[in-house]
């Protein structure tokens, strides 16, 4: 099966949610207030957010008036064109600069973060690139045992204190490893953290200094992994976590198990922050670069 299928596969939630609801609204009724009405309530049950709904809607709403709107066919080709505009172009992360290209992680509890970057550090590995990985969750042995198979299976370096060391000091003896060694990338990992608890951010941002004082325009991506299972709540997050360190770029993971697609939406019209990459699955090969337009393409397909 090509990617393509398999996020079609993935969406079926979504779909289900949110495409055939939109085509039963419009099944035998005319386009009229009531019926745009309960579109824009569809579009904002699947956490396409206020923001990006008001946006699709205010452009239907004046393309009925002018009557360019027929059908349910013809509102579908309007919202897949207007998804893809808020979406905008497709912004993989590049690497560029000095080696190393430091990558800091970061996530609250349960995302799928290290199982992430390991996929990240796989295929960075089959681009040819050297990787290392620093296990910057401290607090669970459990996760630098985790992140020490990733790197194993991802052919990548790794650097790791012992449980219960300062995450500060694993990503700065990260940086100046890979630098030492002339390694093209480094991903760092931190523990899952509820984005609510001030302390926690407060140790963020000491990681991140620490990662600066090793190398002065490090980290040169923050990437936010977050759960899109979780709607609304991942918005949240972005928020919190873009305020307390500023995030460049968001995963999102688990896009198969949800109905709550549409938060790709939300999260670009809210914060402008690219999603880099989307999990449709558990293979290491289900970590994809985010394509708005075939994501749109699989959604109504």
């Amino acid at each position: 099966m090509g990617f393509f299928d398999r996020l079609k596969e993935s969406l079926t939630k979504t779909r289900k949610s949110f495409i055939e609801k939109v085509e039963s609204i419009f099944v035998g009724q005319n386009i009229n207030d009531e019926t745009l009405e309960e579109l824009e309530e569809t579009l904002i049950i699947s956490d396409v957010g206020t923001k990006a709904a008001e946006e699709i809607m205010a452009i239907i709403r004046e393309k009925v008036k002018k009557g360019e709107v027929k059908d349910a066919e013809s509102v579908k080709e309007i919202l897949k064109k207007e998804m893809i505009a808020i979406l905008g172009n497709s912004q993989p992360i590049v690497t560029y600069g000095n080696k190393p290209f430091v990558i800091l992680s970061v996530g609250v509890n349960g995302v799928g973060k290290t199982t992430t970057i390991g996929k990240l550090a796989s295929r960075f590995y089959s681009q040819g690139l050297s990787v290392l990985l620093a296990a910057g969750d401290t607090f669970r042995a459990a996760g630098i045992e985790q992140i020490e198979i990733w790197a194993k299976r991802a052919s990548a370096q790794l650097v790791k204190h012992q449980h219960g060391s300062d995450p500060a000091a694993v990503a700065f003896d990260a940086v100046v490893a890979a630098k030492n060694r002339g390694v093209d990338v480094v991903v760092i990992d931190t523990a899952g953290r509820l984005h609510t608890k001030s302390n926690l951010m407060e140790e963020l941002k000491k990681v991140r200094r620490s990662i600066e004082k090793a190398m002065p325009d490090a980290p040169h991506e923050i990437l936010l992994v977050v759960d899109a299972t979780t709607g609304q709540n991942a918005l949240r997050q972005a928020e919190l976590f873009n305020k307390a360190i500023g995030i460049t770029g968001i995963a999102l993971t688990k896009l198969d198990g949800t109905a709550k697609g549409g938060i790709v939406l939300a999260i670009k019209k809210a914060f402008g922050i690219p999603i880099r990459l989307i999990g449709v699955g558990e293979g290491i090969d289900d970590l994809r670069d985010f394509d708005p337009e075939e994501f749109v393409e699989a959604l109504f397909s």
